[in-house]
Parts: C-alpha cells; structure tokens; sequence
C-alpha cells in the first residue's frame, strides 16, 4: 500500500491532460494541426503508398458534352413516381415559420429506416487504434450562445462557418462572431433582431478564404454581406434569385468576388460582386433552373494557399448534388458541364453529400471529389490532361453499412462520416478501415429541415426536397484546419485527430496498456492509421517511438507484479504472468533491446520466481528458431535448470543444441545429457564445447555394439542410437556439424581424417580379448548395411585425389571386403549391398580402388546357390541391382547365364538378353517366371510396335510368339487375343489350327470376336472369314448355349443358313426362330415358337394336377412372352389376314387347355392359364380389330354351344380397357387444345405489344433524339427501352445479317452481356448473340427535322424479337413436346405399345415418355399475361 501514490504519480505522468488543458490547448493546437494538414500531401508524395488502389476505372470522354437543361431534364430508370412515404412531413399549419429543427435524431426517429441496415457488426476498432479523435466542448462559446439568447433575443443558433474566427447564424437573424483564441470572446454580433423579423432566421454562412467577409442567408431569401473586421454590413441583396425560396447554400468560391447560392426551389446561382465608382453591386447568373431538376448541396472547390497555382484551380470547379445525379461544372473561363454521374437507386429520404479535397495519387497532387447518397461513397479524381481538358477517373468507392447525414474530410488520409442515428465513424480511405466510432447524440445537432421545407415562406418545396431535408445538417457542420465543428441547438463542439502520444497516453488513462504497446508498434513500423505529430525521417520517428515504449515496458512489468494475486491457486499465478510477461519479452526483442530484457526486466521479474519461469519460458521459441543470440550465461543457467526442474527434457535438448554453451561447466552439461538420454545435445557439447568428436561416437558404440555382436534384437531407444550414430559420422565426414550448422572450415580434415582413424581401430578402447578385428566397422555393418555403405558413398564423392584420401579409401574397401566375405554372419542382401556399392566405385572414370576379381566369382556363386531356396527374390534384386551398377565388367557373361538360367534367375536372363539384342529369348523368361508372365503380352506388343528394333529383331520374336501362341492364349485369351488382332491379323485360320483344346478355342474366338469382353478390337480392320464365325458359334451352342441369342445380337459376319444349320442341329428352337426371324421368314420363325408353346402346354395337360412345381408354367409363359414379342415387332409390317395368321393360333394353343378341362374338375393350372390367355387378348387388341377377336371366339364351337360365362371375364376385361383408353385420350386432347390456345394467345400478345423508351436520348451519343439536324437518321427503339440514333448503332457495329437482312443489335445490352456469354459454348453463343438482343423498328424517321413514324415492313418471318418472346414460353413450359405426347397417344390407339393391363414384354427395350421418371403434365392453370 505504501508505493500506491507513487504508482498514481506514474500514471498521471503518463496519462493526458485534463479536459481543461485540453480544451486551452485545443485552439492553440490549429496552427500546428493545420501545418499537419499542409504537410501531408507531402507525406503522401514521401511515402510508397502501397494501400492506394491504382485500379482506376475511366470514365468515357464525351467529344459534345450536354447541356445542364438536358441532363437535368433526364428522367430516372425508375417507372414510378416518386411518392411521398409519410405526407404529415409537409403539415405546416401548426409551424411557426421562423421555427427550426433541433431535436436529435437519435433520440425522436426511431424508426429510421438505417437501423434496418445494421446488421453486419465491425470488429472492435478500439483495441487496434485506440482513441483517434479527441472532442471537446467550446465553453465560452457555448455559454455566450446561451447569454445571448437570454439577453439581447437571439433565438437558438442554426448555421456556423469556421475560418480564423467561428461565424453562429441565430433564429431571429443575428451572426454572432467569437474568436478562436483561448478566452473564446464575442467579437462581433452582427445584424438585429428587427431585421431578422423581416428576413427570418439565418440559414446558411460563408466566409471567404482571408476572414474578411462573410456572407449570410435567410430563411426568407435575402443575403447579407458584413466585414468582419469593422462589422459593417456592406451589401443586402434580395433579388440574386426568385422571391419565396430560403436559402439553403452559400458558398465564396477562392475568387472572393464570386459566390455560389443554391435556394429551396433547387435553383443555384452565380454572385458577382463588383465595386463601381464607389457602389457596390451584386450581379446574379442563374447557373440552371429548380424547375429542370432540384439542387439541394452544392461545394466550390477551394484550394489551399500552398496550392493556388495549381492548373485545375483556373477551373473554378463547383460540384453539385441535384436528387438524382451528380454535376461537376467549371464556372471558368466559361461555363462547361465536365462531368455527370448518376446514384442509381437509392433510399429517397437520403441526404447527397459532397466534398472536395487535394490528395496525393501516382505520385501527383489532384483534387478527389466525395460524393455519396445512402450507404455507398464513390471518389473521383479529378485531374487536368495535357491538352487543357480535364480528366474524371473513378476510384475504389466505399460500401458502408449504415445511411450518411454528412462527410467530413479531415486529411487527405482520413475521412470522418456522420451516419442518420448521429454516430461518428472515423475512416481510412485507403483500406477502407473503420479507424473509431462514438456516439454524438449529446452533442443534439441541429438539422436544417425548416429552410429545406422553406417554412418561412409558406412551404411552396417539392416532397422530394422536403423529404431530404428531414435528415439535412448541411449548416450545422464545418471543418477548417484539421478541426471539425458541430452546432447543437446550445452548445458547440470542436473534433479534431489525437496526436500520436495524445493516442496512447489516452490509452494508458484507460489502463489498456497491451493495446498501447501494439499501437506504439504499429507507430515505430509505419502501419498505423491517422497519425499526426511523428515527422522526421524514419529512422528518427523510430527512435522517438521505441523511448516511449521503454517507458511504457517498465511500467507494464511493474504493473504486472503489483497486480498479481498474493494467494490463491499456483496455477492462477501461472496465468497471469502467462498472460504479462511474453508481451515484454515480445516487445524488447521486437525492439532488440537485449540488453533491457536480460538486466532490468530479467532483474525485476526475477523477484517472483513464478514470474521467472514463465520469462524463461518465453524465450524457448525464440532460442529455437535462432532469433536470440548471446543470451547471458546466468540467464541460460537458469533456463536449463528450470526444464530441468519442471522434467522437460526434450525442451532442454532442443534449447542446448541452439545455444553457445562455451560459458557453461561442461562436465556437468554432458553428464546431465547421458543421464537423461540427450544425444543431440551431448554430441553438440562434445562438439562446440571442447572441439571433441570422437568422444561421443565411442559412447553410442558401448551401447549397440553388444546386442548386435550377441545377436540380439536391438530396443527402439538402440535403434534411435544407432541412427544418430550414422547420421553423426555422416556429418562429420561431409564438414557439417551436428544436428545443424557447419564445423569451422579449419577442423573439416581433422576432423574426417579422426573419423576414419577411429572406423579402422583393429580393436576398440578397453577391448576384452574375444573381440573380433574392427569392431566399429563390423558393428555399423550389423546395424544398417546399406545405409553405412550409402555414407561411405558420399564421403567417397567429396575425397580429392590426393594420396591419403585414396590410402583411405583403399583401406576401407579392404576392410569391408575382409569383414563381410569372411564372416558368414551376414546375409545375401547385405553381401550384394557391398559389392553393389564396390561395382559403383569401380565403375566411376577416376577410380583408383583395386578389388580382385575372384571376389566377384565368389560373390556369384554365393547369390546363384540352389542351396537357399527361401531368398530367392532377394538374391535375384542383390544380383540385378550389383550388374546395373557396373558390376557386370567384372564377371564372363556366358557363365552368367548360365548360373542365372540354373538359379532360375529370368530378370538377369532378361538383363542379360537384352544386352545381347537377343528379344526372342526374353519371352521364354517372361513365360516361365510366374510373378511376371502376364506382362508378355505388352513386351512382344512393344517390340513389334514400337521403332528402334531392326527388321530381323521384330521378325524373331515374332516368330517366337507363334510358336508360343498356344501358351499365350492359355496365359490370358483376351490378351492373347488383342495381340493375335494386332500382330497376326493374317494367321489367325494358323493361330485357330494350333489351338487343339475346344475349351480353349472357344475362350479365344469369344475374345476374338465378342465385342462385350472388352478387348478393344477393330472388327472392320479385321479380316475374318466367315467359317470363323460360325465356328465359334458352334462352339458357343456347346459350351453355352444360353447366350447364344445375345451374343448373336451383336456378333456379325455371319451367314444365316449355315448358322441355322449349326442351331437346327443343337435343337436350339428359340435361336432358330431368332434366325428365321432376322432372315425374313416371320411365319417360320412363329410356327417353330408356336410349336415350342404347343409341346410344353402338352406337358402340362398331361400332368394335370398331378404336379407342384412352377417349373413348366414358367416355361410356357417364357415361351409366350417370346411368342407375343415376335407378333408385335413384325404385326405393323404385315396385312389384317397375315396379322390374323399370326395371332389367332397363339390365342387358340393358349385356349385348348382349357376346353379340354371341364367345369366339374378343373385343371390345377387353369386361372393361371385365363391370365396369360388375357395378356394374349390385350396384346392382340393393339392389332386386331375387338368385332374379330369376339368374332372368332364365339364362332369356335365350344363357346357357340352357349358357354359363353367361361369367356365372360376375358371380354369384360377388354371391354374395361378400351374404356379406360378411350377416357384418357379424351382428356389429354382437350388439355392440350387449351394450353395450345394459351399459349398463342400470349405470343400473340407478347410480340404486338408496343415499345416504350426509357428516355428520350440517344444511349451512344448522349443528345436528344430531336437534336441531330445535320442527316436524316432513323430512331431505333429496342424492347430493353434503350434509344438509339440508326447512324450511332452502325457506328458501333450493332447490326446483323440474317437471311439477307439487317438486324439491329442494342450496343448496351449487347456489352453487358458480354462476360456472360464467355462462359458457353460457340453454338450456344451464336444462338444467344441473335435472340437475346431484341430490335424493334424504328419509331421515328426524321426528315428536316420533322419526325415522322416509319412503317416496318410485314414479312411473314419472325425477327428477333419474335424469337425471343417464343423462347421465353418455350422455356416456361419446357418438357416433353405436344408431338411426342400426340405420337404417343396415337400409338397407344393404334400401335404397339404397353397397355395399362398388358403383361412385361421381351425384346428392345420399350422406352415411353410417360414411363420417364421427370414426366409430368403442366395441370396448373397458367400465368396471367402481362398487359
């Protein structure tokens, strides 16, 4: 508690000033603030502005700009009128008229319509910038306001202007003007109360650009001009405009004999003052009309002092915001319309907002115009080319969330927005982001809705200007100097941008001192928004910054101390210093202030010992990632003994290998490494610590050395050991150290020259006397032979030539060598590994190894023993891979062969044959190694396909693959197969003659000639005589006869008599018939069906109700099924009588059975007999006529005997389906009679309907139609409502010939649609360039400028426009055509088709558009037309 005043003092050191200080120090701050803003177009010029978006969009130069009548005469897109949402707003019986509005937004319109749009929420600009804007309350200001209301009348304020002194426009007509000087004084009031009786309250304020004049207007249309320096008024103009209207603008230009005011009829006018002989006059110039389109905001462009010389100031630019569009226009040296843009749509109750400022782009200076209505802010830049004319380009406009009342620029960097719930939004321009947000309710603005409603003069305003002056506070806002200034209804408040340690001591105030290290930070790099006070150059504000956060680092940390828990929870201690203390050390690296972190801060923390492990901690990742060299040796003392306190271990290794170790005690660094298995960093002390290598490989030896020398299998720890073993000597021997960095150049060779010494010990330290000779050789060999060779391999790779080097290399070969051959320890893959990585060294140009070649010989014979069956495999890829090396020099190549053919070794065969150029052999070794005989068949296919092989090659393997063929196809017949109808497309009747094995034929000819095997081959190309065929055929009706019909169906070139010959033979009924069939002979091919059916109904009479099984019912019904399907594929060929022949003995063999059964014992089988005999009778309707079919039932002479109950169901059924079809033909008729109907009658409709244009311009030329008197031209008028002159279209191309005539194309519609058109494909595209664009014909033909209606031609074909009203109701009810459901019905009357009772039919597949799953029938009534 005793240290709490000087903690207090700290902070109030720290901390602002107070709100007084603030508030005296605030004017005396203007001249700086205003240098600030002098200066930073220069900042801007200095710095590489990487935010500014250099995407500029230009806007199109017009060569004859419009005048301000037509573009103020232009109609909106909109169709509608506007309307007035709530009419009350105009109720003016019960205002006073010298009434103004001055109640606050926020708190009487709920309602407003921008809440709606608050919805997406920003992130908490606070934390990242901290408090950018400072507002203060002007004391003496606000309460002369108040004295002067009470004392003299002054009413309540309306208007403020600020220059060099702050002008306040009262209700009744007064212009109070008070100093800017600490005291705030009332210098002058101007005006009396008598007069503001007569002119009303004052509405709007000006003050030119040297204070000396100001000009204001009145509720009821008068202008005053006073000189500020004596008080006198020098002018009272009141017939500048039309009388009634207040005014609601008022503007000096920098010419101070120029002003522009804008009035409540939407009028602007030009003011001229002039002094003549003494007198001073005023000429007014009426710059447009209300009446042609309302003017609500107008803003001169004003350059500052340091910039009056630049070229786009001899302009005299005005921008003015109508409540439509935008206007720029130049007053100077005449007046020219240069630029117009239009809102789009928007909220009617919005306010247009408009400001200029200089900003720095591309290196050049130029002025940005603001403007905006609702929730979007566009930028233009306007600059001056080089021919004179000035040049408007569109910059990256800005999305908000939320509707605007005003748009404040306070730098060329930052704009400040006032949203309509009166909340403050400071923004960066360039990125865009939300720097600050306040609320400014308190502040109770006041609105200028009075003047805008012009209340004082009776209120003769549009709705639409009285609307936007619901939310108009044009006159109650004013910016000067960095400053802003907002006039409530009893006090003024002045804003203006923090310095940047105003900034963060504001911060510190709020005791958020993260957030004030990270804006410091964001001062010191350069990145953070809207500051003000940091000049100099960079390295300098750097400085100044990086002072500041020392301070702040300090009494963060003592902060941090003071404010921990005494009691409670270790772990609540943990986490609040987890949360303070890498915030310092973050920040005194970023800072690279070591020498700050490792002695005061260190110092400090260290009288908490949680605090110091948690800043021990902090500095792992750092050290790890090499940002933190030179740590002291006291701070590395504790950090190792802290992990090592707190058991993590591997943190302690990964901490040692990066740090300098060279101040530690060495012995206890190592022991404390062994003890807790730290081999990195044992061998990283060993290393940096003493310069000692060999040391540690020694002590990884005693530990693997003995399992692997007793055979035994190593641990996983063991394992991890020896691999940093290898790894170790590998980096050793290459000049790198361990596990990173380099050794010093000066110990590289006595370092490898150590190594190998050590390597070739005959016998380790403190050998026992039963060691064998080279212990570390042989225990690295044991441990991972091919690794410990590959290490070799590289080491070898960097020895020079230089006689120890190859002494070395020599000594190591003979080691290995006398180890490995000698000692039957090792297995074959680890003896070829050697002589494989031998073959290489002796293979190289400059090798100087010398290995004797009976060595080799006894390698060979070890691999090729037919003693060890069990690694086969490996010994083949050890031997493969030693001759691929270079090893096959050393070995006489006929005994290779040999012993490979022995060992059955066919990829050395293949190795060897390939050599030798000898191919044909090659495919004996693929055919009798089973792993890989499959893949003969790409091997023979490459050969003969593939060029690079003689003649002579190809023809002997060829002729190999012949005399192999029988094995090949046994192999796989599809391949075999592919290959035969590849290669041997001319011997396949020779082929065919070597297969003896049937079973073997029929597999081949099946993938030979079957084209659903899969086997891609081209049957046109392949010439096969038709006994081929019809052979495999046979083949086919023995092995499997079931799918011979299918395989009929798309197996060709065959002959029919002698393939139903082979059928006939076999007794395959059901495929003869299919012959006769496709042969022609229908009634044959039926009478062999119908044969079929009569046997098996046979069948089952006789067994009568003997039997249960299903077996020979089905075998009826599958042979009807047959039947019916040939009747109803070949009945729309044929006659009534030949039908007749056909269908009638089906249905009579289906009967018989059933006249032989009687009533009085009936067959087993007999109601599943009426069904098939009822699907016959529903399959004949569809082709004979109902009076034959009844006809030849009753005259069979059972049923005319008077039984006609037995038939009664059969004829019922019948009777009930054509019924059924009968209705249903009906109804689809009539439906789509109606939709027919429907659908002329609005295609009708659609393309005799008239046009209407949405404005009476030309869309390219921008004139009116009316206008163009140099040629007779015609008038194009498309369907879209674009207007067009005939000679502008094909100035732009936007005709099209289609079938010898000209078409018109609409060249904006046309350009828009362009990106999308991309996307499809070129007929599509085509397609749509042609009906999409509509044409109309031409309206208006002018002739001498009296324009008169041209008649269009009639033709009977359809344009454009005809076509595109067509596709839209096509695609309305797009699905299946009228035709197709016509055809459908049709067929369902009269041809075969599948009725709704009719059994499952065979043969093609029977595809109807009503069985589709997406079939649906549009039974909705239809959408109305559109008049």
């Amino acid at each position: 508690m005793e240290n709490e005043p000087d903690q207090e003092n700290l902070e109030q050191n720290l901390c602002v000033r107070t709100t007084e200080e603030e508030l005296n120090k605030s004017f005396s701050l203007e001249a700086s603030l205003s240098k600030f803003s002098c200066i930073d177009l220069d900042k801007e010029l200095e710095f590489k502005n990487d935010l500014i978006d250099d995407k500029e969009f230009d806007i199109p130069q017009v060569d004859t700009p419009p005048t301000l009548e037509s573009i103020l005469n232009e109609t909106d897109d909109e169709d509608e009128s506007f309307v007035l949402e709530d009419p009350t707003l105009l109720n003016i019986d019960t205002i006073d008229s010298h009434s103004y509005d001055t109640s606050s937004v926020a708190s009487s319109d709920s309602g407003d319509r921008a809440n709606l749009k608050r919805k997406k929420k920003l992130p908490d600009a606070f934390s990242l910038h901290g408090s950018v804007m400072r507002h203060s309350l002007l004391k003496g200001i606000s309460a002369q306001i108040a004295s002067a209301a009470d004392k003299v009348d002054a009413g309540l304020p309306t208007a403020i202007a600020v220059s060099s002194l702050i002008a306040v426009g009262t209700s009744h007509g007064l212009a109070l003007i008070f100093g800017k000087d600490q005291n705030q004084a009332l210098r002058l009031c101007l005006g009396s109360t008598s007069v503001g009786g007569q002119y009303g309250a004052i509405s709007a304020l000006s003050i030119n650009n040297d204070c000396s004049r100001l000009l204001c207007g009145f509720a009821k249309g008068q202008i005053t001009m006073w000189d500020l320096a004596s008080g006198k008024l020098l002018r009272s103009i009141s017939d500048a405009h039309p009388p009634g209207t207040a005014i609601l603008h008022i503007k000096f230009t920098d010419d101070p004999t120029l002003a522009i005011c804008n009035d409540s009829g939407g009028s602007v006018f030009e003011l001229t003052f002039k002094r003549v002989m003494g007198v001073r006059t005023c000429e007014s110039r009426c710059l447009f009309s209300g009446s042609k389109g309302e003017v609500c905001c107008i803003e001169p462009l004003h350059s500052k002092p340091e910039l009056k010389d630049h070229p786009i100031t001899q302009f005299s630019l005005l921008a003015m915001a109508s409540l439509t569009k935008i206007l720029v226009i130049g007053l100077k040296p005449s007046l020219k319309v240069w630029m117009t843009f239009p809102y789009g749509r928007m909220d009617p109750s919005s306010v247009p907002l408009l400001a200029w400022h200089f900003v720095a782009v591309n290196n050049c200076v130029n002025p940005m115009l603001a403007f905006c209505r609702g929730d979007v802010v566009h930028f233009l830049l306007v600059k001056r080319d080089e021919s004179g004319a000035i040049h408007v380009t569109k910059q990256k406009h800005l999305h908000l969330y939320y509707d605007l009342i005003n748009f404040t620029w306070i730098n060329s960097r930052t704009v400040v927005l006032l949203d309509s719930v009166e909340k403050l939004h400071v923004i960066d321009r360039q990125t865009q982001e939300e720097l600050e947000t306040m609320e400014i309710s308190e502040v109770q603005l006041v609105y200028n809705s009075s003047h805008f409603k012009s209340l004082a003069t009776g209120g003769n305003v549009s709705q639409a200007l009285a609307l936007v002056g619901e939310k108009a506070c044009y006159q109650s806002i004013s910016s000067y100097g960095g400053q802003i200034f907002y006039l409530g209804t009893k006090s003024v408040y002045v804003m203006m941008l923090r310095s940047w340690r105003e900034r963060m001591d504001h911060l510190l105030k709020q005791d958020c001192l993260t957030e004030a290290l990270a804006l410091a930070w964001s001062f010191h790099e350069g990145k953070a928004k809207a500051v003000v006070g940091l000049s100099g150059d960079v390295s300098k504000r750097k400085a100044v910054v990086a002072d500041r956060m020392v301070e702040i680092l300090f009494h963060y940390a003592d902060r941090a101390l003071k404010k921990c828990p005494d009691q409670g929870k270790i772990q609540v201690m943990e986490q609040h210093f987890q949360d303070t203390v890498p915030v310092i050390v973050d920040y005194c690296l970023l800072l690279q202030r070591k020498d700050l972190l490792f002695s005061q801060m260190y110092d400090k923390l260290s009288e908490n010992s949680v605090a110091k492990g948690v800043f021990l901690e902090c500095l792992e990742p750092y050290i790890l990632s090499d940002k933190l060299v030179g740590i002291t040796p006291q701070v590395m003392k504790d950090l190792i003994v802290h992990f090592q306190d707190k058991k993590l271990m591997d943190s302690v290794e990964a901490l040692i290998v990066h740090m300098d170790i060279t101040s530690l005690d060495i012995q206890q660094v190592v022991l404390m490494c062994w003890e807790n298995r730290l081999y990195d960093a044992m061998i990283y002390v060993y290393n940096r610590g003493m310069n000692e290598f060999i040391s540690p490989m020694e002590k990884l030896f005693k530990v693997i050395a003995p399992p692997l020398n007793a055979g035994k299998t190593l641990t996983d720890e063991q394992v991890v050991m020896g691999n940093k073993l290898l790894v170790y000597i590998s980096c050793c021997l290459a000049g790198r150290a361990y596990p990173l960095g380099d050794i010093p150049e000066d110990l590289v060779p006595l370092v490898k020259n150590q190594v190998f010494e050590f390597l070739i010990r005959l016998h380790s330290v403190e050998a026992s006397s039963e060691e064998e000779v080279y212990p570390y050789v042989r225990t690295l060999l044991h441990f991972d032979t091919r690794e410990f060779l590959n290490v070799l391999a590289l080491t070898f790779e960097d020895f020079k030539n230089d006689k120890q080097a190859v002494e070395y290399q020599q000594r190591i070969v003979d080691i290995l060598l006398k180890v490995m051959v000698e000692n039957s320890d090792f297995t074959p893959s680890q003896v070829g590994c050697l002589f494989t990585f031998l073959a290489r060294q002796l293979a190289k140009p400059d090798n100087t190894l010398f290995v004797n070649r009976t060595l080799f010989d006894q390698v060979l014979e070890f691999l090729c023993s037919p003693d060890d069956d069990s690694r086969h495999s490996e010994r083949q890829q050890v031997l493969l891979e030693l001759l691929q090396a270079g090893g096959i020099v050393q070995f006489e190549e006929g005994r290779l062969i040999r012993m490979a053919e022995k060992a059955e070794f066919y990829q050395i065969c293949e190795f060897m044959y390939e050599r030798a150029h000898q191919y044909d052999k090659i495919i004996d070794c693929y055919l009798h190694d089973p792993l890989r005989e499959e893949e003969v068949f790409n091997y023979i296919h490459n050969i003969l396909s593939i060029p690079g092989h003689s003649a002579e090659e190809k023809r002997s393997v060829w002729q190999k693959a012949m005399d192999h063929m029988e094995e090949l196809v046994s192999l796989k017949p599809c391949k075999a197969a592919e290959l035969v109808a590849t290669h041997f497309s001319g011997q396949i009747e020779v082929v065919i003659g070597q297969l003896q094995n049937q079973v073997l034929l029929f597999k081949f000819l099946r993938s030979l000639l079957d084209p659903r095997e899969g086997v891609h081959i081209n049957q046109e190309l392949l010439q096969i005589p038709p006994s081929v065929p019809e052979q495999f055929i046979e083949l086919l009706c023995q092995f499997s006869p079931d799918q011979v019909i299918e395989t009929l169906q798309v197996l060709e070139c065959y002959r029919l008599e002698e393939t139903i010959q082979i059928t006939q033979k076999y007794q395959l009924h059901e495929v003869t018939a299919y012959l006769l069939e496709k042969k022609g002979d229908v009634h044959g091919a039926f009478l062999l069906l119908l044969e079929r059916l009569q046997s098996r109904l046979q069948e089952i009479t006789r067994q009568g109700g003997n039997t249960t099984e299903a077996f020979p019912l089905k075998a009826v019904e599958d042979t009807m099924v047959e039947t019916i399907a040939l009747c109803q594929r070949n009945s729309q060929n044929l006659n009534q009588q030949q039908r007749e022949a056909l269908w009638f003995p089906l249905l009579e063999a289906m009967m018989a059975p059933q006249k032989l059964s009687s009533s009085a014992a009936p067959h087993r089988h007999c109601e599943a007999l009426k069904s098939l005999t009822m699907q016959v009778l529903n399959s004949m309707a569809a082709f004979i006529a109902l009076p034959s079919i009844l006809q030849r039932i009753l005259q069979d002479p059972i049923y005319g005997k008077g039984k006609l109950g037995e038939i009664q169901g059969l004829i019922l059924g019948m009777l009930d389906t054509f019924n059924y079809e009968q209705t249903l033909l009906e109804t689809t008729t009539s439906l789509l009679n109606q939709d027919l109907h429907w659908s002329l009658c609005n295609l009708r409709a659609s393309v005799s309907r008239g046009l209407n244009p949405k404005q009476d311009y030309c869309s390219i030329c921008l004139q009116q139609y009316k206008r163009r008197q140099e040629m007779a031209d015609d008038i194009i008028v498309f369907s879209c409502g674009h207007l067009y002159h005939s000679f502008c279209l094909q100035s732009k191309e936007c005709t099209l010939e289609i079938e010898g005539q000209t078409r018109w194309i609409c060249y904006k519609c046309s350009s828009s649609s362009k990106a999308g058109k991309l996307s499809e494909n070129s007929s599509e595209d085509k397609k749509g360039r042609v009906t999409s664009q509509a044409k109309a014909p031409p309206l208006y033909h002018q002739t001498k400028g009296d324009p008169s209606v041209r008649k269009a031609n009639s033709e009977p074909a359809l344009d454009p426009q005809q076509i595109q009203a067509f596709e839209q109701l096509c695609r309305l009810y797009r699905g299946s055509s009228r035709l197709a459901l016509l055809t459908e019905l049709s067929q369902n009357r009269s041809g075969d088709s599948c009725r709704p009772f009719a059994g499952s039919q065979s043969g093609p597949a029977f595809n109807s558009i009503f069985q589709n799953e997406n079939f649906q029938l549009q039974l909705a009534p239809p959408p109305v037309a559109e008049d």
